[in-house]
């Protein structure tokens, strides 16, 4: 009170100043004259924030650019929207675009005179006023006023001036604020375009702004297809947008549209029939079957996020704001192959792990010993733990007990959603049970991700398993070791090892002792395709031992493992974490011929008027030499065409057409705490993981190894594609030799003659397969017997 005394001493000191009393005798005349001066300064006192006692009020050069918060829109690369980006989902749409009865239901409604006023309808002002007066708030504001509240947020807290927080001045501010600027914009835009703005920028409810987004979100339209009834909906809809929400108070918002609709029948807009007709019917929604912008893929709009921070940072772009379309890599077939094939399997494997274990407890140590306190020790890394331990200044009892209280909840089950009573200490316990997993499948040429499938159910598994989890690949892992060895002019495919204990001694007398699968060694020897493809411990510690752990860690960092590799000879069996991703980088380099492609997720980024603002290509860069990337693909062939190979349960799909070729490699850890499989075909290159979020959560039997809980995956997912023809995929064979091969890879067999494996003769696919198969077996019984024979 003590500034607007201020105030008013203030102006009264420059009305002294004029002397007004030298000319104008007469007391009244003279505050009338005081009266209208100040109301010719205070526009432009308004215009200009004097004294910042107006706070903001929109300038010329905003009226003719406005700015509206617009939604980015996520495309796969095949041009299906898959997501938006969003602090008010709006997407434009032309006036052209809009059925005429959303027009006339709006104008009948809202502001009669729209064609005859200037912004400011002094007929409805004196109205408004006048039933303000008699105790009816009816409001008096034209649509064009209303858009500048939509527009420019005059209303906003941060928009306020030193008056706007006075009782009753406010509101006067206000308005005069929202006159000023309607009486302009109507000088710069057709009444066209005011009402396009309109349709584009009011809020309809549910954060759906925008006539396009409400017509499709509430009833699965295009506005210009919307019939009478849904137009006059939409349009009773904006008095209150709770209140008469057509899917939460169905009956609100017939009784809202049909006041609407009586308001086009009192304006001639609609006949009686057309009125009698539609009121007679209750208002239905038809929501979208599938809401992609409100759920689905949000694994990829988080890592696309994620990749284009950096570009818009550099751009000076808002990827919530600014209205882009970004054009993913993503194929939405085999998008939808990819979850479907994680849903098929994972549901089955759950029922398993839970079978298996009981109402035992799943986390276990080394030994196999339940870990007594695993939920009091891990329930004090979450956040709300942190949150009650500050609330109750670290009285752990204290903070205990809230964890113990039970409340309602929504927990992620196969089934769907399931709302339960549970306390914090309960839910950690049964999220700690649950199986997640991660895929993601990629062109190794162009390094372009066709699907990413980050876990199972992102609204309640934010965690992305495919590239911010790391986890010891196990066995994924030893093709590096491979082929950090056949970079070395001294060996070939057809060197041979025998598998045998081993004691690799290292960094400061350290012993390291490798057990194969099962605590087995059969003594036999192999060549180093058959090492690998039956995943022999032994023999890739032996290769490891040979050619040094430096060497592994160089070429798999040089394939495209960024992750940091401990330098220790376990190295080979997958000790170190990686992410999915980057294994799919590094397998991808095999493919495409030595060189190693960046994997991108964006094609192209628009601005909201179609214009081209980038587009974006792998970076790519030779690695490998050609003839070791061709080795490399071969060699992984080996896990279907060698006997014992770990890939051969991929024999039970249908994922063989056209003699197509796989090449792949299974990796399980230690007590099945980690199951992956990295799979390869002429088109894609695809890495899967699963596992549970605490790795001394696990399977305790083979279930768990990689072959059984992520091959499934990767079968199911290539078999549904294969089956698309629109997937544009091309199964076939491996290709031959894309440049002179001078090391041995052929490698016969002394005692049959036969090649180890040989799959480019032209004899029927399966008959090869089975033909080779026994004479390699041949083969290996009778270099076995030698063997054991020497042994002896």
């Amino acid at each position: 009170m003590n500034f607007i005394k201020k105030l008013v001493s203030f102006f009264r000191s420059i009305f002294s100043k004029l002397k007004l009393s030298n000319y104008i005798n007469k007391r009244w005349l003279r505050w009338v004259l005081r009266f209208f001066i100040l109301l010719i300064l205070y526009p432009f006192a308004m215009q200009i924030n004097f004294l910042w006692l107006f706070g903001y009020t929109p300038k010329v050069d905003e009226l003719k650019n406005p700015q509206v918060a617009i939604a980015t829109e996520l495309y796969t690369k095949d041009g299906v929207l898959i997501g938006k980006f969003y602090h008010e989902n709006r997407t434009p749409i032309s006036y052209d675009k809009i059925s005429p009865l959303l027009v006339d239901a709006l104008i009948s409604t809202e502001d009669i005179r729209f064609y005859e006023h200037s912004g400011l309808d002094m007929v409805a002002l004196v109205s408004s006023l006048w039933s303000t007066v008699q105790g009816d708030g009816r409001g008096g504001s034209t649509i064009t006023q209303q858009l500048v509240k939509n527009l420019f947020k005059t209303r906003k807290a941060k928009n306020q001036g030193i008056l706007l927080h006075v009782p009753y001045i406010n509101t006067f501010i206000y308005k005069t604020k929202e006159w000023i600027t309607a009486y302009k914009l109507e000088l710069f835009y057709s009444k066209q375009e005011i009402l396009e703005m309109y349709f584009n920028t009011v809020d309809f409810g549910n954060n759906w702004f925008g006539i396009k987004v409400a017509s499709q979100n509430y009833f699965s339209k295009t506005p210009k297809d919307l019939n009478l009834s849904e137009c006059a909906t939409l349009v009773g809809l904006l008095k209150a947008t709770s209140t008469y929400n057509p899917i939460r108070n169905p009956k609100n918002a017939t009784g809202r549209r049909n006041i609407v609709l009586s308001q086009m029948l009192k304006y001639e807009k609609i006949s009686k029939k057309e009125y009698e007709k539609t009121i007679a019917k209750a208002v239905i929604c038809k929501q979208p079957t599938n809401k992609n912008d409100e759920g689905k893929d949000s694994y990829i709009r988080q890592y696309v996020e994620k990749s284009l921070d950096e570009w818009c940072k550099k751009n000076g772009y808002d990827i919530y704001e600014d209205g882009l379309k970004i054009y993913t890599t993503i194929d939405s077939r085999l998008q939808n192959y990819a979850e479907d094939a994680v849903r098929w399997h994972m549901r089955k494997l759950q029922k398993v792990f839970n079978n298996q274990w009981g109402k035992n407890n799943p986390w276990r140590d080394a030994d196999g010993n339940e870990l007594k306190d695993f939920i009091k020790i891990n329930i004090r890394k979450t956040d709300t733990f942190k949150i009650l331990a500050k609330k109750y200044n670290n009285n752990i009892d204290s903070v205990f007990a809230a964890l113990s209280l039970k409340r309602t909840m929504k927990v992620f089950t196969w089934e769907g959603p399931k709302e339960v009573e549970m306390s914090a200490i309960d839910s950690l316990s049964y999220y700690a049970k649950i199986l997640n997993t991660g895929m993601m499948s990629m062109d190794p040429y162009t390094g372009e991700i066709r699907a990413y499938v980050g876990g199972i159910d992102f609204k309640f598994f934010k965690y992305d398993h495919v590239s911010q989890a790391r986890r010891q690949p196990g066995s994924t892992f030893k093709p590096f070791a491979y082929l950090a060895a056949l970079a070395q002019d001294s060996i070939t495919l057809c060197d041979r090892f025998t598998d045998k204990p081993v004691k690799i001694e290292y960094e400061g007398g350290q012993i390291w002792e490798p057990k194969n699968s099962g605590n087995k060694f059969t003594y036999r020897s192999m060549n180093l395709r058959r090492a690998m493809a039956t995943s022999c411990n032994s023999i890739t510690a032996q290769l490891t031992e040979k050619i040094g752990w430096a060497k592994v860690i160089e070429y798999a960092h040089k394939a495209g493992i960024k992750s940091h590799l401990d330098s220790v000879p376990s190295i080979c069996l997958g000790a170190s974490d990686v992410s999915v991703n980057e294994m799919v980088r590094a397998y991808s380099t095999f493919m495409n011929k030595g060189v190693r492609s960046e994997p991108i997720i964006v094609s192209k980024i628009l601005n909201s008027d179609g214009e081209i603002l980038e587009e974006f290509k792998s970076v790519q860069e030779p690695v490998i030499d050609q003839q070791t990337a061709w080795l490399m693909c071969y060699m992984l062939l080996g896990g279907l065409q060698e006997p014992g190979g770990t890939s051969r349960a991929l024999w039970g799909y249908n994922v063989f057409p056209n003699n197509n070729e796989i090449g792949g490699k299974t990796g399980t850890t230690s007590n099945y705490s980690d199951a992956w499989y990295m799979g390869m075909t002429t088109d894609l290159v695809t890495g899967v993981w699963v596992g549970a979020d605490f790795r001394s959560v696990h399977f305790k039997s083979a279930i768990g190894q990689g072959s059984k809980a992520a091959l499934p995956i990767f079968a199911k997912f290539l078999e549904m594609a294969y089956k698309d023809k629109k997937t544009n995929l091309k199964p076939g064979p491996f290709p031959k030799p894309w440049t002179e091969i001078t090391k041995d890879y052929l490698c016969y067999s002394k005692y049959t003659g036969v090649i180890d494996t040989a799959f480019n003769d032209s004899l029927n696919f399966e008959l090869r397969i089975d033909s080779i198969i026994k004479q390699l077996e041949q083969s290996d019984e009778q270099e076995n017997k030698e063997v054991d024979a020497n042994f002896d």
